[in-house]
C-alpha cells in the first residue's frame, strides 16, 4: 500500500478542519493512536472503518464530547481547546442516534435549533423555509417528525445540521437503518453541498459503497490511520478491480 499522499498547503486549499496526533484512551484501552486528519472547503472525506475501528471516538473528540489525552483540533482555524465555542459555532452534526423530538413538528425541530444559536426567529424563518425547499420538503413543516419516514427525518437533521450556516459538517454513520434509494438521496444531497456551497463533510461508515463519490478516502482500523488519500490512489494501489475487496484486504494486512 502507498504512503498517505501529501496534503497541499494551506496556501493552496483552505483547510477548515485539522486534527493533529489524536490519541483516546479508555481504562487503559487505547481508541485512537495517533490520528490526523485535514479536510479542506468543498471536499467529501470518507472515514471508513469497521465497527470498533475508533470512529465514533474521532467524532466525539471533534464534537467537543470528549477531550483528546494528546492531540489537537481546529476548526477554521480557531482550537477546540483553547476556543471551544469559536471552534463549535463552524460545526453542523448528525449523529448516528436521532436527536429530533418525536413529537414536534419540523418547524418547532428547527425553530428550537436557531433559538439555541441566538438566530432570530424572522431570519430563522427564512433559513429554514429556504433549505426545506431545497431537499423537497417544503411540504412537510407542519409534519409530526414521528410521521414522517426514516430517511425524511433524516434529511430534517441535515436541514437542522446547516441552519446556523457551518463550514464544516460531520456525518456520523448517518445512514443507518435507511433503505438503499433513501441511503442515495441523502449521499447526493450532501454531494451537492460540497460542490454548490463548498461546504466540507467528513462522512463517517462502515459501509464500503458510501465512499466511492467521495474526493478522499480515510481508513482507520484499531485506532490507527491506514490509508489516508484520493480514493483514484487507493484503487491504483490495489491488484484487482473489486474496491469492497481491495479494502477488506488492506484491512487485514498487519504491515500497513
Amino acid at each position: 500500500m502507498t504512503e498517505p499522499l501529501a496534503q497541499a498547503p494551506d496556501t493552496v486549499v483552505h483547510t477548515v478542519l485539522k486534527a493533529d496526533g489524536l490519541h483516546k484512551a479508555y481504562n487503559g484501552k487505547p481508541a485512537l493512536k495517533g490520528v490526523s486528519l485535514q479536510v479542506q472547503a468543498g471536499e467529501m472525506l470518507a472515514l471508513l472503518g469497521p465497527n470498533g475501528a475508533g470512529k465514533s471516538t474521532l467524532l466525539q473528540l471533534l464534537t467537543g464530547l470528549f477531550t483528546p489525552d494528546q492531540g489537537s483540533i481546529e476548526v477554521l482555524g480557531q482550537d477546540m481547546r483553547q476556543h471551544p465555542a469559536r471552534a463549535l459555532s463552524g460545526l453542523g452534526v448528525v449523529f448516528q442516534q436521532s436527536a429530533l423530538d418525536m413529537d414536534l413538528s419540523v418547524m418547532a425541530n428547527l425553530l428550537f435549533h436557531t433559538d439555541l444559536h441566538g438566530i432570530p426567529r424572522k431570519t430563522a424563518r427564512e433559513r429554514i423555509d429556504t433549505q426545506l425547499a431545497a431537499i423537497g420538503l417544503q411540504d412537510q413543516a407542519k409534519a409530526v417528525v414521528r410521521s414522517l419516514s426514516g430517511g425524511t427525518r433524516r434529511k430534517v437533521e441535515l436541514v437542522r445540521a446547516l441552519l446556523h450556516r457551518p463550514r464544516v459538517l460531520l456525518m456520523d454513520e448517518a445512514t443507518v437503518g435507511l433503505d438503499p434509494a433513501s441511503r442515495q438521496q441523502l449521499l447526493d444531497s450532501v454531494r451537492g453541498l460540497c460542490r454548490d456551497q463548498g461546504l466540507a463533510v467528513l462522512w463517517a461508515t462502515h459501509l464500503i459503497e458510501e465512499v466511492k463519490t467521495a474526493d478522499r478516502l480515510l481508513l482507520l482500523h484499531q485506532g490507527t490511520v491506514r490509508f489516508d488519500g484520493h480514493i483514484d490512489a487507493f484503487m491504483a494501489a490495489a491488484e484487482g478491480p473489486d474496491f469492497q475487496t481491495e479494502v477488506l484486504k488492506a484491512l487485514q494486512k498487519p504491515g500497513l
